[in-house]
């Protein structure tokens, strides 16, 4: 039976963006602790990932939606605290990794139940927190709106980043061929490893040229995209016929040059999404997707998060400035409480 959690405080540390800017207007202080709505749980969080929509929000960029925490942290991983009304499927001492709306920096947050999934076997609680944002926008472009088939071949923009590492596994054991881009001969390595079939380091190679070699000029299926508007000409032209593009990021920027002849002639679908505003309804829809169709390939060892770095809660500035400066391969994560981060599920 699951072990409950005792003794809740009514306060907890957290952390604030005093106001729009650099990293260091993150700062710790208390709140209250809040409180489980309708279908919501309270969760004790042990670790809290670190995505750039929180850099994002930092810099006032991308606010909370209305009613959502003010406090930055889109995931966490922790054990069930309490349950508000409704909540039929989760019961306090449950594990759980939660994608969230805002508020993971902190020691306890609410989530959905809907939104919420068992923390994976042989998995610790630092290790889950690094799940759910890249797990639901993975799955949730390259499985739903991309619809990626056995067999068809998947390039990845930013394969070294959080959402790159987990792209390249979930399609790999999917059964799709992966190649991918990154900025260093390092971060090349590290896709390689994870089961790209070839990884590009586009700093110093063309990654069209390279991958329609490795091709036979096929090009590719289904371009994941967290880059933008500056590789926006080279996906057209790699894309096959009926390809799709999927555009989750605009590191590169938001503008680019399209060639609608290509859309036309290779019938291809140019679609983008972000996930955050998205209804509770339609995340716990993604949630049971990947309950059924990716937590078993987690539990079997074919995905595994890849954890660069851990820090402290009130270093969260110092996490922010590493992942902002593009160092970061893989996912960074708060430990909010070492002792239950450590904790492995059985």
């Amino acid at each position: 039976m699951p072990t409950a959690v005792t003794d809740i405080p009514a306060q907890m540390q957290g952390i604030a963006i005093t106001a729009a800017g650099e990293p260091d207007v993150l700062q710790q202080q208390v709140f209250d602790v809040p409180q489980p709505g309708a279908g919501e749980v309270l969760i004790k969080v042990a670790a809290a990932g670190v995505n750039r929509p929180d850099c994002l929000q930092r810099r006032g960029l991308y606010p909370p939606p209305p009613g959502a925490s003010e406090l930055p942290g889109l995931e966490v991983a922790g054990v069930v605290a309490a349950c508000g009304s409704d909540v039929k499927t989760l019961q306090p001492g449950d594990r759980v990794c939660a994608l969230l709306a805002g508020g993971g920096y902190a020691e306890y947050c609410t989530a959905p139940a809907g939104q919420c999934l068992p923390a994976p076997a042989g998995l610790s609680l630092a290790a889950a927190a690094a799940l759910p944002e890249t797990c639901f926008t993975v799955w949730s472009n390259i499985g739903d709106r991309a619809g990626l088939k056995p067999g068809e071949k998947l390039l990845v923009h930013g394969g070294a980043s959080g959402i790159g590492t987990t792209a390249i596994q979930m399609a790999r054991a999917l059964g799709a061929t992966v190649f991918a881009t990154a900025g260093s001969d390092e971060k090349v390595a590290l896709c390689e490893q994870l089961g790209a079939k070839l990884a590009v380091n586009y700093r110093s190679e063309d990654f069209l040229a390279a991958i329609n070699s490795a091709t036979g000029d096929y090009g590719v299926d289904v371009i994941l995209d967290i880059v933008g508007g500056s590789h926006l000409e080279k996906n057209v032209k790699l894309l096959a016929r009926d390809g799709r593009l999927v555009v989750i990021g605009i590191l590169g920027g938001a503008k680019g040059t399209l060639n609608l002849g290509l859309v036309l002639s290779k019938r291809l679908v140019i679609t983008g999404s972000t996930l955050r505003a998205r209804p509770v309804q339609e995340k716990q829809q993604i949630a049971e997707q990947l309950a059924a169709n990716v937590w078993p390939h987690i539990e079997h060892g074919a995905i595994q998060p890849v954890l660069q770095q851990r820090f402290a809660l009130q270093q969260a500035a110092a996490a922010h400035q590493l992942l902002e400066a593009n160092d970061a391969a893989g996912k960074l994560v708060l430990i909010v409480d070492a002792e239950l981060a450590d904790s492995v599920t059985a």
